[in-house]
């Protein structure tokens, strides 16, 4: 059986990262490990990791670096670094995982192909209540969802959908970089280690996710979709600081007309 890890991105948001961390106990594919990649947050983080640790069926680590400003790059390679799995499945510490989530990216998981899902976006009345009441949201059903609907706290179900839908048929797009973001993106540890992760050259927020995608495009490792299969539950928070985006715009236009597949600072650096 392939060993999986599943890395969370995190920063000083432990109520967010405790129903992430509620979503990975319910798992029905308990075959894996949770690496908690933490940007910097204070000892809050630590403490809330360690105690799920101590009562998990699986084993949960916390690889953490100074807080520097948004990393989310860096921590993913040194969480990257840290872990002997086969595949890497990416997650947000703000994007919860049903059930079933592990056992599709297992399931769909192809050589020659990275898994790109999707997220429901919940609003931020909704959200605050999930947080607040500890709303195991994880477990919710399609009543619980319809009834959410109605209420406008969802905007769409579509994403909750689970289809049937045969394997030529999720790599109708094999090229496509767009909208396949590290919330929910899984690879082949081998695959990532090849491009060299993913590029640090990227300060703040913003397309460094997008960069990882072109490379792996380039080197062969096509877009496989995980919609109707495995989505996440996004939590609301307020939009990260997007000053630095012009720059990495202009880094990746320049990506799209280079032909290199290796990240200039990447994984190699921590192994």
């Amino acid at each position: 059986m392939m060993r999986i890890a599943l890395v969370v991105t995190t920063y000083n948001r432990p109520d967010a990262l405790a129903a992430v961390l509620e979503g990975c106990l319910a798992q029905t594919d308990a075959n894996f490990e949770v690496i908690v990649a933490d940007d910097g947050s204070t000892r809050e983080t630590a403490a809330l990791v360690a105690g799920y640790a101590a009562r998990a069926p699986f084993a949960i680590r916390h690889v953490w670096q100074e807080d520097q400003g948004f990393r989310a790059a860096a921590i993913r390679n040194r969480a990257l670094a840290t872990t002997q799995a086969d595949y890497i499945i990416f997650i947000d510490g703000d994007s919860v995982p049903p059930p079933d989530f592990v056992a599709s990216h297992r399931r769909l998981a192809e050589h020659g192909w990275f898994l790109s899902g999707n997220r429901l976006m919940l609003t931020q009345a909704l959200s605050e209540q999930v947080l607040r009441d500890q709303l195991p949201v994880h477990l919710w059903q399609t009543r619980d969802w319809l009834q959410a609907r109605r209420r406008g706290q969802i905007e769409r179900l579509l994403p909750l959908l689970r289809l049937p839908i045969p394997g030529w048929l999720r790599k109708q797009l094999p090229r496509r970089w767009q909208g396949a973001k590290t919330c929910n993106l899984s690879a082949w540890r081998e695959d990532l280690l090849r491009v060299n992760g993913l590029d640090e050259s990227y300060a703040g927020w913003g397309l460094e996710d997008s960069d990882l995608v072109i490379r792996l495009l380039r080197a062969g490792i096509y877009n496989k979709s995980a919609r109707f299969a495995a989505p996440v539950f996004h939590l609301w928070h307020r939009e990260n600081d997007r000053s630095c985006l012009a720059e990495n715009q202009q880094r990746l236009q320049e990506v799209l007309q280079a032909t290199h597949i290796r990240a200039a600072k990447g994984v190699d650096q921590y192994l």
